[in-house]
Order: structure tokens, then sequence, then C-alpha cells
């Protein structure tokens, strides 16, 4: 009975389904960088007065609500997510936006913890379209980004938590005045666009430092660390380092979560857990809760409760994700040489004997740096690609594993599905099949999964929610009927 009663909602809801993928298309047929990489970064095309004039015709939602700003190279979502979990936990109406997207659109922004409705998307997107249509040249990030900005005052959070897009000093997020900002580790990612050398990159991330707001900042390399400290210091901006004024100490770390000690100016936690995986996630933790210290010494009431319950609580899927215990298979969204060493080094807390690697990737990675870690130590490798515009072609793929791992058997899936289904057959008692490469390509794995095993997630997970970045269902998901079929949530 449960089942048909959520069978009969479901379709009743298509044809207001139909008004959020239209919604989708429209938005997407702008001017979108992050699947045309081929344009210049400069303030030409990455223009912030574009926004700003965006922003001024929708009476400003950014200046409406009190905002942390959250730029890096990797994991800078991971912080936000637990920086707007402990602000959950401390009673306050959060509002959380993040990109690119896991599953489902309505994952970019979200309220204490809740997608936002399609309905709710598609009346926001009636208001801003004409204004969006005067600007010539508006983006679609610069228009997720005010629609996140709308979302977030009506009514009003009490707080936003706001992930950088690309970048910093141009992302159409650092329209805001935040109270307090922080930047992760950084590393080399998006060196066409931000510059072939720590110091340009971090000179870019740093773009969202202003005049006297409070700055943490994660782990960096020497040269990446000095730009930042001049810059802070040029702003009168106060900083504080991850790794100096802050430490950490970690207790335990296994296959489930993360247990660590946090130290800083005067104040001292013990025990906090995070059910992230993997040593790096101590870091980021760190610099979500000096985060959230400098709120408090602002005068923001948050209760060391709440910073423990918070960091508990955090949901971040498809990071370090197990995905399955028979067999084994694990999902990252590793997607740079650096990230993919960190990962390397993490695969230490699943006891495992061989290794299948299930890999797919966007073409304007560093593709080789990430194969060159983790090719060499697979037993078999599986290339796809997802459903992304930017996604590497899989012969291409398969040619470099071959070259970097020539005793390896490399095979080519055209998706994720039979790339899984393949991973499945190759595994025997006691492997690992790691996927990683993409955000896009766990996506994708996770979806695959739900269509093999309808009943592996837990009722609130986000893939019951999936839908391609597009507008269109996938293939494997493609009709009302189908996802029915296959149990997916209404």
């Amino acid at each position: 009975m449960t089942w048909f009663i959520r069978k009969q909602v479901f379709l009743e809801s298509i044809p207001a389904m139909l008004n959020y993928q239209q919604t989708l298309s429209d938005i997407f047929s702008h001017v979108d960088y992050s699947r045309t990489r081929q344009i210049p970064y400069n303030a030409s095309t990455y223009n912030l007065d574009r926004m700003r004039h965006l922003c001024e015709r929708l009476d400003n939602p950014q200046d409406r609500f009190p905002s942390v700003h959250i730029a890096g190279s990797k994991g800078k979502g991971s912080t936000a997510a637990m920086t707007d979990s402990i602000l959950r936990a401390a009673g306050y109406r959060s509002g959380l936006y993040t990109s690119p997207h896991l599953h489902s659109f309505r994952e970019r922004m979200r309220i204490d913890g809740q997608l936002i409705s399609q309905e709710r998307l598609v009346k926001l997107w009636e208001r801003l379209r004409p204004h969006a249509k005067a600007l010539e040249q508006t983006t679609t990030f610069e228009i997720i980004t005010a629609l996140a900005f709308m979302h977030f005052v009506e009514p009003t959070v009490d707080w936003a938590v706001l992930e950088v897009g690309l970048g910093g000093r141009l992302d159409a997020t650092n329209v805001v005045h935040p109270r307090a900002c922080a930047i992760t580790s950084l590393s080399y990612e998006h060196t066409d666009l931000l510059g072939h050398t720590l110091s340009l990159i971090a000179f870019e991330k740093a773009g969202i430092i202003k005049a006297g707001v409070p700055v943490v900042v994660g782990p960096q390399a020497p040269e990446a660390m000095a730009v930042i400290e001049d810059i802070a210091h040029q702003a009168g901006a106060r900083l504080w380092r991850v790794g100096e004024e802050w430490r950490w100490e970690i207790q335990q770390s296994t296959e489930r979560s993360v247990i660590v000690d946090i130290n800083g100016p005067d104040t001292h936690w013990r025990g906090l857990q995070i059910p992230l995986v993997g040593d790096h996630q101590a870091a980021n933790a760190t610099v979500a809760v000096a985060l959230i210290q400098t709120l408090r010494e602002d005068g923001v009431a948050i209760s060391e409760d709440a910073i423990r319950q918070g960091l508990a609580e955090t949901y971040w899927p498809g990071r370090l994700e197990r995905l399955s215990d028979d067999p084994l298979i694990v999902l990252d969204s590793a997607h740079n040489h650096h990230s993919a060493e960190r990962l390397q080094k993490a695969l230490e807390l699943f006891p495992h004997r061989r290794l299948i690697l299930l890999f797919g990737a966007s073409a304007d990675k560093d593709i080789e740096g990430m194969l060159e870690v983790l090719g060499k130590d697979a037993s078999a490798i599986i290339v796809t690609r997802s459903f992304h515009p930017r996604a590497a072609d899989v012969e291409m793929l398969a040619q470099l594993a071959h070259a970097i791992a020539p005793t390896t058997s490399v095979h080519v899936t055209d998706d994720a599905l039979p790339a899984i289904q393949l991973a499945e057959f190759l595994a025997e008692p006691g492997d690992m099949i790691l996927v990683t490469g993409s955000i896009f390509v766990v996506a994708a794995t996770r979806e695959s999964w739900l269509a093999l095993h309808p009943l592996s997630f837990s009722p609130d997970d986000w893939v019951y929610q999936s839908e391609p970045i597009d507008g269109e269902f996938t293939p494997m998901l493609k009709s009302p009927e189908q996802m029915i079929s296959l149990g997916r949530k209404p």
C-alpha cells in the first residue's frame, strides 16, 4: 500500500517535473564556462560587475544575511558542509551553497540540510529570468548563485555558508561581504585558468579576502602561504593558519570516521568525531572549527556541544564513501594529482587484496597525474565516462592507462553502468573496487548501483533525486516508469 501511494504521488508530480526540467534547460542555455573552458579567465569573461548589476536588480539579496565564504582547491566542500552542520546544530537556520552537484541540481542550495524544492526553484527562476535576459552574457553560474541568494532571503536564513565555484577573485560568489572567510589547502588545479604556479593560484583564491574580515587558512605550501599572508596583511584581515595558530592531532582514523583533537588560541577540543574518511578530513575539520571560532569571538552563540554534534552529523557523500562491503567498493571525487595522492594514502584504511580501478575524468583535469598515482597499483583498470560534456574520451583514457601501467589489463566502457558491472565480475573475494577521477563518474556510479541494487541506499539519500546536469534524464533512468520500476523515491 505504501509503495502504491508513493507511485501515485510520483506520477501526479510529473507536470511539475516538466516545468522544473524546462527551468534547468533555460538556466544551462546561458553562457556556461564550466562546460566550455576555451575562454580566457579575466575580468571581461568572469565579470563581477555583471554579477553586481544582476544582484542590484534583485535588491541585493546577498547583503540581507550574514555569511561565511570558503575557497580552496581541495576540501572546501567538506569544510563548508562541516561549517553548515555546526551552525544547524547550534540552532541556526543555515543556508549552504555548493557546486557542482552530485545527483541533483537542487543540492546546490540547501536550507537546514533540505534541498531546494522543484517548485521553489521554478518560481525563483520566473522572477530572475527577465533580469538575466536583460544583462548581456549573463552566465549560468551567475544565475545559479543569484538564485541561491534569493532562496536564502525568503524567509531569511540566520547564516549562509557559501562555497566558491572557481578561483575566488572573479568568482560570482565574491560579491558578498562575509563575516569570516576560509581558504582550504591549495594545489595545482585549473592551471589553464588560474595560473601554472601555486603563487598565481593563491593570488586568485585569496581574492575573497576582504578588509577587516578574519580569514582562516588551511595547510599550504610556503609559496602559496606567502601570497595569502601578504594579501591578508594589506587588507588588515586577521589571519589564522591551520598548522600554526591552529593544530590538530588525530586520535583514530578508520574506514568509517576520523577522531581528532583540535587546539587553537585558548581553545581545546578533545575527541571530535568526523564521519568522513581520510586523515585530510582532520585538517578540513580544523579549518571549519577555526572558522566557527571567529564567529564565536564575534559574539555568535555556538556552544562546544554544537561544534561536537555538528561535526559528527556532517553529511557529504561521494568522498571516500564505502558504497558496498561485498564486494568492497569505495568512491572518491579526487580530480587532480594531489587529491589522488591523498586518496592513495587513505586506501590503507580499507584492507584489501587486489585493487580494481574504475576511472573517468573531465578532459581538462590532470588525467596522467592521477593515473600515475593510482594506476600503477591496480590489478585491472576500467575506464569510463560520465554524461558531463567535458568528460574525457575513453579511448584516450585507455591509451594513457596502457602507457602508465603496460602490464595491467585495461578495459573500456561507454558509461558507468556496464563499468561497475564489469568491476563486480572481475572482483574476487578480498578485492577492492575504487571509483574515482571525477565527481560526475562517482555520481553516475552511485546511480548505476541504485539501478542494480535498488535497496542499497538509505531512503533520504540524494541518489533518489538524481538527474543529469542539463535537464534530460540519463539513458538508464530516462522515464518515470523506469524510475518507479527501479525503486526510485518520489
